[in-house]
């Protein structure tokens, strides 16, 4: 398992770290998924902020197979993650001002970084609420044939008296 053991090292420092995951090894994304085939690549780069502060750009790549939520087949989904993070102590108190900075996204780390389950954290962050291709019925829709309306029945009896 691949961990960085110290990420404020690691971006002080502006280490790399690159390589590539399969999609089978990302748990929490499987019920997702209509199958775990291929691999995502990652980097992640540390380097030092303006201020000083360290910062992780982390890039991932690959295409997973996600479950369309009307029809329940495949989408291959392009992931295209570019993200910058500001490196923080984990239970650091962040002002209100840093909080709402909408320029600024945090990552607090104890210390060691666990990378397959961040690189996780930040696909699942990137997937769609709810994928779905872009003209695709409910199942079974193509074979109901004519929809009959609930209230047609009714319509026959308007008119007629008691």
């Amino acid at each position: 398992m691949k961990r960085i053991k110290d990420a404020f090292v690691f971006a002080r420092e502006g280490r790399v770290l690159e390589g590539t995951l399969p999609v089978s090894g990302f748990e929490r994304l499987q019920d997702l998924l209509t199958d775990s085939e291929g691999e995502v690549a990652f980097v992640l780069k540390g380097f030092k902020g303006e201020r000083g502060e360290p910062m992780l750009q982390t890039q991932i790549s690959g295409i997973i197979a996600l479950a369309c939520q009307r029809c329940l087949e495949a989408i291959p989904f392009d992931l295209d993650v570019d993200n910058l993070l500001e490196i923080v102590p984990e239970g650091a108190e962040l002002s209100q001002d840093e909080l709402e900075d909408d320029t600024r996204d945090f990552l607090p780390v104890a210390k060691e970084l666990d990378v397959v389950e961040f690189i996780e954290d930040e696909i699942l962050l990137a997937l769609p609420v709810a994928p779905r291709h872009e003209r695709c019925g409910l199942p079974g829709a193509a074979d109901a044939g004519e929809r009959v309306h609930p209230f047609a029945t009714l319509a026959g009896l308007k008119g007629k008296p008691n």
